[in-house]
């Protein structure tokens, strides 16, 4: 293998002619014969012993050289990347100049880590909004303990909107009972609009031990067998029951929580939805910070940068579908999607993820951040506690070189968030929309072009 030229070009991107010599792809294109002549059928040779030259006069010459480019592409295009002293970043994108007699000969254009400039990310500014907590706010935290706490009653009176009304019924289409139009004991809440329209309301003024015939149309998009029709539904009344909301007092409060006042259970209601509100406001005021800081970044990304971190994306998805029961083929069918579409949905979010890990090792560059073994060993004492796994678990999964890796953009992004202040936050600057540059396809040139294809 030599590299015969080197060329930038735009967006992060190098491109390399790589020569793969003679001797070499012809050992890859004999090995690729061996490998496949029990596989072609040649008049006159049993399978597995005609000559390589007889297949090659029958199928042309460029019979087995797909195979052979597949087998001496990625160690080529490995020792010219680090021959260069390139850093890949994935996705190279390959195009064949010339392969023949005379070995093979391809470019490739390889995506190397951006050149960087990071402006401003010291003194940040973003407004962070916490909302006051009100009592109003408390009773609202309240009502789910008041609703899990109230009960059905059963009532000697008419029916009311809001009551549930245990019932039978069985409807009747010109006489006949149709399908699934009968229940006994249905507890059905009046008002709910679980039942067609007009149901509910013909039963409210019923009490228990009244019958009644209702008199319903079905909507015109109801089922086909029904829609639109005039029915009759007979109905039996066995109980009326009311919701009975519970006395909120301290003796609520000793039900429902660990406190013995009502006083100190809405203070405990009032400090936690505070703390929640707290909380969100610094994600938020992080998240916006961190905008920002990405908007301070110039550098030329390229797609292959993109499209690894799409990779890892997919993965991820994958993993946490696995994770659910579910995989990603029956995930992307139950959302009407497929692998494209996963991967153009997620691109913005893939890039934003790149400018982000690149604006933030700038950061660690800028102030000459290190991550010491002793914080990897104390990092992994970490994972293996949340996980439940020995530290040798952890350190039998986790690559040091990721490890160091993630702990530095950590330490960069809290030094980031420690300098940011509260405050209004600038105005961000008109974007040029991007223009979709054509994908560069693969082509084939050959010495003996039409046999080989």
């Amino acid at each position: 293998m030599k590299v015969t030229n080197v060329e930038k070009k735009e967006k992060s991107t190098v491109e390399l002619t790589i020569q793969v010599e003679a001797a070499e792809f012809e050992e890859a294109v004999q090995k690729a014969y061996l490998k496949n002549r029990s596989r072609i059928a040649v008049p006159g040779f049993r399978k597995g012993k005609a000559p390589r030259k007889i297949i090659e006069n029958m199928y042309g010459a460029g019979v087995f050289y797909e195979e052979a480019i597949n087998a001496v592409y990625p160690g080529a295009y490995e020792a010219a990347v680090k021959e260069q002293g390139l850093e890949d970043m994935g996705h190279p994108v390959m195009d064949i100049v010339e392969v023949g007699k005379d070995g093979l000969a391809f470019t490739a254009l390889v995506s190397v880590r951006p050149e960087v400039k990071l402006n401003q990310y010291k003194g940040l500014t973003a407004p962070k909004t916490v909302a006051e907590v009100t009592e109003e706010d408390i009773e609202k935290e309240l009502q789910p303990y008041v609703r899990r706490a109230t009960r059905l009653v059963a009532v000697e009176r008419e029916i009311q909107k809001g009551d549930t009304a245990v019932i039978d019924f069985e409807g009747f289409d010109n006489g006949v009972a149709f399908e699934g139009g009968k229940g006994e004991n249905y507890s059905l809440e009046i008002g709910s609009g679980s039942f067609v329209p007009g149901f509910e309301d013909q039963l409210i003024g019923l009490k228990a031990g009244d019958e009644k015939d209702l008199d319903i149309t079905f909507p015109e998009d109801y089922v086909k067998e029904l829609a639109g029709k005039s029915v009759v539904f007979k109905i039996k009344v066995h109980e009326v029951k009311e919701s009975q909301a519970p006395q909120v007092d301290d003796e609520f409060a000793k039900d429902v929580s660990e406190f013995e006042t009502l006083a100190d259970f809405k203070k405990d209601l009032g400090e936690k939805l505070a703390k929640r509100r707290e909380d969100q406001a610094q994600e938020n005021f992080e998240n916006a910070i961190m905008e920002q800081l990405v908007d301070n970044l110039e550098a030329e990304i390229p797609d292959g940068m993109v499209e690894t971190q799409l990779d890892r994306i997919m993965d991820e998805y994958a993993m946490r579908m696995q994770s659910q029961g579910m995989s990603m083929k029956d995930y992307m069918d139950m959302m009407g999607m497929n692998a494209n579409m996963m991967r153009a949905s997620a691109k913005p979010a893939a890039l934003r993820q790149v400018q982000l890990e690149l604006a933030l090792t700038a950061v660690a560059e800028a102030e000459n951040m290190e991550i010491s073994e002793e914080d990897c060993e104390k990092e992994i004492a970490n994972l293996a506690d949340q996980y439940k796994l020995s530290v040798d678990q952890v350190k039998a999964t986790i690559s040091t070189d990721m490890l160091k890796r993630d702990l530095r953009l950590q330490k960069a992004s809290e030094l980031v968030i420690a300098e940011a202040k509260v405050g209004e936050a600038p105005e961000k600057k008109e974007e040029e929309a991007p223009t979709e540059k054509p994908k560069r396809t693969r082509k084939k040139k050959t010495d003996e072009a039409a046999q080989a294809e």
